[in-house]
């Protein structure tokens, strides 16, 4: 009997925490090995289990080294037509094995038979020794994923150990297994890891078995559990209610040269209503290019100076964060609320200036790219951090420019900022409510009056010239076109077309 497997060890070369963690490291495919299949059932690509005897075994030197067995599966007959032999061609192979594949020896063999030079052949399969009386496998052979150093049998070794030994709790009420139609957990996981033989293989390698299901379920309400956890601990922070009561924002919607849609007043008061809060908001707002999201996100900064504090605006690039700050000074700048610019380009009076003007609270908002969250800028007094295109963001960007946010001067509690985040990634809202549990999400889904909607299309590579001809019509009848590229030059660390190689004569 082999040593019983240091399933500590295992667990720590997968990159696991825990021995315990091997329940969970589940087959990537099976292989039936619970029947045998006469040599003349036997498919090109389909993957059997033959038993047979070893006849005779040498050494061939041409065209290459390789070990040769021949193998019958009825050795007490004569070789013929009724039981054709079978060729096991090893091409890399050890002194032992050339030693232990001696006539007389009985074999069961997994893998492909083909058609080879002296008949049928299997390459390199997976082999042992038995005797007559070998029981079979009663379940599937799991294949598990696995790393340098971790064999499979290692693995069809140590993971059942750690199955039958784990003390799994059902978490889940019996009402809710039987109307999910869900196994057990604990019966789920012993599914997986040894199928029964008439299992459906498909099913299960397209995870789509009921036992699959449950394990995806319990994930699924893991992750919402721990992200409504987090929510519930949001709501435990404390921050400063911008309930603007000079009435900024509604001046500026006043003034504003059109009216705003249905959509953004929905979502315009779902956000007034959290900044007036004394909890942080924390609130995604979506919606496709030109719904009027920079709209609404200046309401929310002007509800932040109408109640006597900063804004921070943070965008991916300059070319973004640029805009915005365009725009913010045309609406805000009329309305008294001095809006600053800071880039990482930015050097010498002008970068000195913002730094200044955002450290003593004469800047009500300030616009900018990631050079916000750095540690030479200090605000007075931030009560609001606006990220757009949030998704190319990291946390910890984002948690960095939450953490500039003040403190209570009668209790000495940290105040945090309040976030709204806003993308054009279209998000269905199904994902929204799995991926963003810890987010309120807002969606405007109104154009505004005269708007076209978005239209997208994926070109393949080989109809660029048609793609080019198309721009250029395009741009001759007066329009403008934006041509995106990843990169400006080229370069030797990542394999990406650069806007100087791109440019269309």
């Amino acid at each position: 009997m082999p040593p019983a497997p240091d399933t500590d060890a295992i667990a720590r070369k997968l990159g696991l925490a825990s021995a315990a963690d091997l329940i969970l490291h589940l087959p990537l495919r099976y292989e039936d090995e619970t029947r045998l299949t006469p040599l003349r059932d036997a498919r090109p690509g389909h993957p059997v289990l033959l038993e047979a005897t070893v006849m005779h075994s040498e050494i061939k030197k041409q065209p290459r080294r390789q070990l040769i067995v021949e193998l019958s599966e009825r050795p007490d007959q004569e070789c013929g037509n009724t039981n054709p032999p079978l060729f096991m061609r090893l091409l890399h192979f050890y002194p032992s094995q050339v030693a232990q594949l001696r006539p007389g020896l009985r074999l069961r063999l997994f893998g492909e038979v083909r058609p080879g030079f002296f008949g049928a052949e299997m390459v390199h399969p997976r082999y042992r020794v038995v005797r007559d009386d070998s029981p079979l496998r009663q379940s599937l052979t799991p294949i598990y994923p696995t790393v340098a150093g971790v064999s499979q049998s290692t693995l069809q070794r140590a993971i059942p150990t750690v199955v039958m030994e784990a003390d799994l709790e059902e978490i889940l009420p019996k009402d809710l297994l039987a109307r999910l139609n869900f196994p057990y957990f604990a019966d789920a996981l012993g599914y997986l890891h040894a199928p029964p033989a008439d299992a459906d293989i498909t099913a299960l390698e397209n995870r789509h078995h009921r036992a699959w299901r449950r394990l995806k379920f319990d994930e699924l309400l893991a992750q919402q559990l721990s992200l409504r956890r987090y929510h519930a601990a949001r709501q435990r922070l404390a921050s400063v209610a911008l309930d603007d009561p000079t009435g900024l924002a509604r001046r500026l919607a006043g003034q504003l040269p059109f009216s705003l849609t249905h959509a953004q007043q929905r979502v315009d008061a779902e956000i007034r209503i959290d900044l007036a809060g004394r909890h942080p908001m924390h609130r995604l707002l979506q919606g496709d290019v030109g719904s009027g999201k920079t709209c609404i996100a200046a309401l929310a900064a002007l509800r932040a100076a109408g109640s006597g504090y900063q804004s921070a605006v943070m965008a991916p690039t300059e070319i973004l964060a640029e805009q915005l700050y365009l725009k913010f000074r045309e609406w805000l700048e009329p309305l008294g609320v001095q809006v600053v610019w800071l880039a990482a380009a930015q050097k010498g009076k002008a970068r000195q200036a913002a730094l200044e003007s955002i450290a003593n609270g004469s800047a009500g908002v300030a616009v900018g790219t990631h050079a916000l969250f750095q540690s030479a800028v200090s605000f007075n007094k931030l009560a609001l951090a606006i990220v757009d295109e949030q998704h190319r963001f990291g946390v910890e960007q984002r948690l960095t420019l939450r953490e500039k946010g003040m403190t209570d001067s009668a209790s000495a509690t940290p105040l945090t900022p309040h976030l709204l985040m806003m993308s054009a990634t279209p998000i269905p809202r199904s994902l929204a409510m799995s991926y963003y549990a810890d987010l309120d999400v807002s969606v405007i889904d109104e154009l505004p009056p005269g708007r076209k909607p978005i239209t997208t299309k994926v070109v393949s590579q080989g109809r660029r010239d048609e793609v080019i001809a198309r721009l250029r019509d395009y741009c001759h009848g007066g329009a403008q076109a934006y041509w995106v590229c990843p990169l400006i030059e080229e370069s030797e660390k990542i394999d990406l077309r650069a806007a100087q190689d791109t440019m269309p004569n």
